[in-house]
């Protein structure tokens, strides 16, 4: 354990020495606050009302809360919140009418059904809880953007063309379409309530520039280090509408470094899965995969070099060309599956899994920009609201996580995929130098 503690030491001693103060000035350190899946801090049953050991939701509001405190209206330096999505768990209706209209009808799935059952109490405490932890956000006067997740759906259903395989024994099961079937998802009446263009969070905000949908996908600008940002935060597996709107944005703010944030987009292993039990595109065609997200859009769209997911549980880096030959950065981040502070709190492992129960234990990403320096630097950390510590000041990081996120990866590797240095090379050749 010592080892790659020592290891990070080293490599933190060199994120401090790497680039050169700009001759003259200018530039500014600040902060990305990147808020991974929060579904399970939302989700009504992992609550003490449902029997559950602690409420997750204060794990919730701890967080945004801690996000808040560290604006830098509030003298810190966090510049702009961006969340990847599943805001909250649970559906509110068996189906969505715009699909049901075409014919998609739900097929019976033992294997999601418990977890994707409707439930009143999503009005009554999940979506109240995330604007409630939202609200702590803009208080502060922090710009903010919000993707939907498959979670903020109306609907999460199996789709009848594709139906689970039950002839299979559990432990032949694999996360595919043949064995799982397809699971497809409708309706964003309940985000839009909570999340829309006219919410009360964005209806009178000058930095929320435009949207799609109603607000099903967003975009944002803040003033940060001496730039201009613009930040897009688009549904998953957008559409070529919605892809079409998003490079309308982008004209409208020519020169602004742009930041995607979209919920299914990379996995852990720093790859796009294209085809999962999650593909939107076997169900409705109007979709699109990742990978064609990232051909018709972040790679032919040369503003965009960053790129915030969730989704899939754990975390990668992927550092790509676009077709102008220039840096897209991608970076992935969900903690959901991390339940340690239930157990501390004693809360029984999942029965299914032997694994604690998913919360988060207060994870989020932090993207330390600093455009004092030429080229342009970002430290990526990972920092615990609940424990108030890095992930670099926990002993017990790797023990408590790495097993069922990163498995088979090395202790410095899993460390070293948490806290790291993305060199934005190309950053001023394509932005400029950064105002006084």
């Amino acid at each position: 354990m010592r080892t790659w503690l020592a290891a990070l030491g080293l490599a933190v001693v060199a994120l401090g020495c790497a680039g050169s103060e700009i001759e003259g000035g200018g530039g500014e350190r600040f902060t990305i606050a990147m808020i991974p899946d929060t579904q399970n801090y939302t989700d009504y049953t992992h609550q003490k009302a449902e029997g559950f050991a602690i409420d997750a939701s204060e794990l919730f509001l701890e967080q945004l809360g801690w996000v808040a405190d560290h604006a830098r209206s509030r003298g810190g330096d966090i510049a702009f919140v961006a969340s990847v999505g599943d805001t909250w768990q649970h559906p509110t209706k068996r189906i969505d009418p715009g699909h049901e209209a075409i014919g998609h009808e739900r097929v019976a799935n033992p294997f999601f059904d418990a977890h994707f059952t409707p439930s009143e109490k999503v009005a009554k405490v999940e979506i109240p809880t995330a604007i409630a932890g939202y609200r702590l956000v803009a208080d502060a006067g922090l710009p903010f953007g919000i993707p939907p997740g498959n979670h903020d759906y109306d609907a999460m259903y199996n789709v009848h063309t594709h139906p689970p395989d039950l002839t299979k024994r559990p432990e032949e099961i694999t996360f595919t379409v043949e064995d799982l079937g397809l699971l497809h998802v409708g309706g964003l009446e309940g985000f839009l309530g909570a999340f829309g263009a006219d919410s009360e969070f964005f209806a009178d905000a000058p930095w929320y520039v435009d949207s799609f949908g109603g607000g099903t996908s967003s975009a944002q600008v803040f003033e940060a280090g001496g730039y201009r940002f613009l930040h897009l935060a688009l549904e998953m597996q957008a559409s070529d509408e919605v892809l079409a709107w998003a490079r309308e944005v982008i004209a409208k703010y020519p020169g602004l470094p742009t930041i995607v944030s979209t919920h299914d987009y990379l996995s852990p292993k720093a790859t796009r899965i294209d085809g999962s039990f999650l593909d939107f595109t076997l169900a409705h065609g109007e979709h699109n995969t990742p990978r064609q997200m990232f051909e018709k859009l972040i790679a032919v769209e040369s503003q965009i070099f960053l790129v915030l997911c969730g989704h899939y549980h754990g975390q990668a880096y992927l550092r790509e060309d676009n077709v102008a030959g220039f840096d897209v950065h991608t970076v992935l981040a969900d903690y959901q599956d991390r339940g340690q502070v239930g157990l501390d709190a004693g809360q029984p492992r999942d029965p299914m899994r032997g694994l604690p129960v998913g919360l988060g234990d207060g994870w989020l990403r932090l993207l330390e920009f600093d455009t004092t320096v030429d080229p342009p630097r970002i430290a990526m950390r990972t920092y615990s609201t609940h424990y108030g510590k890095h992930a670099s000041e926990m002993p017990d990081y790797v023990v408590w996580y790495r097993d069922h996120e990163q498995k088979g990866m090395s202790d410095a590797d899993f460390m070293a995929a948490e806290e790291y240095e993305i060199v934005l090379t190309d950053f001023r050749a394509r932005f400029g130098a950064p105002s006084r």
